[in-house]
């Protein structure tokens, strides 16, 4: 069948499986982002199918075995692989669930900061002159603080907590995609297609809408795909300082930050909570390198 005797259902299907393909061809291109969409796969499913993985209950203590070592270190015990904190409850239990509030913690964060930061960059991009002034300037004020202490300092007006938490990150995060999404608006219109449809009668919302945005999501899905893994870093830090969730909630920054005072005589209760972070962001900032890779048509062509 040729392409002409397809209907325009057919034409729109067949191409959207060459965006598809093509896409796939260029994200596997960089074994890196492979690799980091493997482990994000192997979190989302730890995090989904936690009560069925994890041996123990994520708040449940055995006061009989306090700061039991590993199983492959002397004193292990087979029911605790990889030990046990200060108060007896088992580590791989909780790291499993701290998946669950990564994972959480990352979407919260980024579909505000997008919704957000893409609503007001369309904005001060399209109207531009006074505006766009405000706009910018009101995010150049947020970008002049560093990100964790504006943070730190707008949890301490709303309380410690893990929501609280997720709304400072979020607004701390919003002006990277506001900065993104106005330049990606100012570059798209000049372009033919936006004078056309402005031509043909279309509305400002239309056009900012249907018409810009769409060809704007690229460099934004990249920026989202490294926004995920600075909030699950943001949100360990607040975790550790004490601000972010609150014990006994299996978050990995407050498990670090109540294993401090054990780090020298149990190390397991520093270590694994810290390779867990590190590891997720490792694995997110791949992916990202990867979508960047696949979504850029200037890599494309080099």
């Amino acid at each position: 069948m040729t392409e002409t005797s397809l209907t325009p259902k057919q034409l729109k299907r067949q191409l959207r499986r060459r965006m598809l393909a093509e896409f796939w061809f260029y994200f596997s291109e960089n074994r890196g982002a492979v690799v980091g969409l493997v482990l994000i796969c192997i979190l989302v499913f730890t995090a989904i199918f936690a009560p069925l993985i994890a041996p123990h209950g994520p708040t449940q203590q055995y006061r009989d075995a306090l700061l039991v070592p590993p199983v492959w270190e002397d004193g292990g015990q087979w029911r605790f692989l990889l030990g046990t904190d200060a108060v007896g409850r088992d580590m791989l239990t909780r790291l499993i669930y701290g998946a669950r509030f990564s994972l959480f913690i990352g979407v919260v964060v980024v579909g505000i900061a997008m919704v957000g930061g893409v609503t007001i960059g369309l904005i001060a991009g399209y109207f531009r002159g006074a505006v766009d002034t405000v706009i910018m300037r009101l995010m150049d004020i947020i970008l002049a603080f560093p990100s964790l202490l504006l943070a730190l300092v707008m949890v301490a007006i709303l309380g410690p907590g893990l929501l609280n938490a997720m709304i400072a990150i979020a607004i701390v995060l919003q002006p990277h995609f506001v900065r993104l999404t106005r330049a990606s608006v100012l570059n798209e219109l000049n372009r033919e297609y936006v004078t056309s449809a402005r031509v043909a009668g279309a509305s400002p919302f239309y056009l900012m809408t249907k018409t810009i945005l769409p060809n704007c999501l690229g460099p934004v899905i990249v920026q989202a795909t490294l926004s995920f893994s600075n909030a699950i870093l943001d949100a360990a830090a607040l975790g550790f300082l004490g601000m972010g969730a609150q014990p006994p909630t299996p978050e990995w920054g407050t498990m670090l930050a109540e294993a401090r005072e054990f780090i020298t005589r149990a190390w397991w209760v520093v270590t694994f909570p810290g390779l867990a972070i590190l590891i997720t962001v490792l694995a997110i900032n791949l992916m990202g390198d990867g979508l960047r890779d696949a979504l850029d048509p200037k890599l494309k062509r080099s």
